[in-house]
């Protein structure tokens, strides 16, 4: 199974959703909630320059984008194989 990892903040719908997804599929994920940790809202950004929002989803290190990236991966039929199922 690749590394599942997401940066979320509380209270976000965005985040709620994209984790439903993820766990409707059975996958383990890595979850880093950036409401108040200013150093993983760097490593964030760090690995992800352009990233400014949350979700923000990487699988083995590469990232997908956020909760939208992640639902139209779904639509077109290619998550499952990103996911290893």
């Amino acid at each position: 199974m690749p590394k599942v990892e997401i940066y979320t903040r509380m209270f976000c719908g965005y985040c709620t959703r994209a984790k439903r997804l993820l766990d409707s599929k059975g996958v383990d994920y890595t979850e880093y909630d950036i409401t108040m940790d200013a150093v993983k809202r760097s490593e964030m950004i760090d690995r992800k320059p352009d990233a400014r929002t949350v979700p923000q989803i990487f699988v083995d290190g590469v990232g997908l984008g956020g909760s939208d990236d992640l639902a139209a991966l779904e639509r077109e039929g290619k998550l499952d194989g990103l996911l290893g199922l």
